[in-house]
């Protein structure tokens, strides 16, 4: 399946008429009816359909695990083809706020004249609220990481997701005068359910091209290189302000690399902004286009 992200953007879709179910869920519905088709035609063949049906589910349970995966549904591995055309690049950062390291952070992007998209988990931020207000009187934008960030968020049914999100949702809203246009899963890890929900709410899923894994691991070095390495037009960039690690010496992570991959970004003419930034053109021509 292609990994090009979808014209459309949130906000834009409102004037488009309600949306098909997705696609895996129509292939998923057919391999199930054509299962229990052959079962009615040929009772004997039951065990291979029942295998199947299992198959069937084993390929949507990878595509939940695969976090930059589109099979469950439109996700953003990369900014949309004109943020790619303008040598635009997003700074995503997960987990906060924070209030031993969000401060420092802030700072840093300020000294350096660069603005990121913070999704924040809405428990930490009702905890700070103030230091959420001032990542957006910033500059910056705070999209949606879900209400708490349940370990167990990608095993919820259908009604639970809901329940996180919208949760999410009307903290960020309240506390920032502006309401998140994008999603990104705990862990990045979700199930089939998720995407109808995010229809509903017209948000757009969010996952990265290349993470820093600067919740597990220690080396600043390590993690300039898995960012900044084959650093390129459109790339969404994944580190985190919260349940950061540390160096040795007790910097987080992203302290300690930020300023090295922000100048590897200026020396490639790459431009850092955040996502409903990015997405502003796309917005723009999806809203002026005629009617059908």
């Amino acid at each position: 399946m292609s990994n090009s992200n979808d014209s459309a953007l949130p906000g834009a879709r409102q004037a488009q008429a309600a949306r098909p179910w997705p696609a895996y869920a129509k292939a998923s519905a057919v391999w199930h009816a054509g299962a229990a088709a052959a079962m009615l035609a040929e009772p004997a063949a039951w065990p291979w359909a029942l295998g199947a049906i299992a198959a069937n589910h084993v390929v949507l349970a990878a595509g939940g695990l695969w976090p930059r995966s589109r099979w469950l549904g439109s996700n953003w591995t990369r900014l949309p083809r004109a943020a790619t055309a303008r040598r635009e690049i997003a700074i995503t950062i997960d987990d906060g706020p924070d209030p031993a390291v969000t401060p420092a952070l802030l700072d840093l992007l300020e000294l350096h004249r660069v603005h990121a998209t913070f999704f924040c988990i809405a428990a930490r931020a009702r905890s700070h609220a103030l230091l959420c207000r001032e990542i957006v009187a910033r500059g910056h934008s705070v999209q949606n990481h879900s209400d708490r960030h349940a370990h167990s968020f990608s095993l919820l049914g259908p009604k639970a997701i809901e329940r996180e999100i919208v949760a999410a949702q009307t903290t960020i809203t309240d506390l920032t005068g502006e309401a998140p246009r994008f999603f990104r899963a705990p862990a990045g890890l979700r199930n089939p359910f998720l995407a109808p929900v995010l229809q509903r709410l017209d948000l757009q899923l969010v996952s990265w091209t290349r993470r820093g894994f600067d919740t597990v691991r220690r080396d600043p070095v390590a993690m300039l290189a898995r960012l900044a390495g084959r650093l390129a037009p459109g790339d969404i960039l994944l580190a985190h302000d919260g349940n950061a690690a540390r160096t040795e010496g007790g910097v987080p992570l992203l302290l300690a690399v930020l300023p090295a991959l922000i100048e590897r970004a200026r020396t490639l003419e790459l431009v850092p902004v955040t996502l409903p930034l990015a997405a502003r053109l796309e917005a723009t021509m999806a809203s002026s286009a005629p009617a059908a």
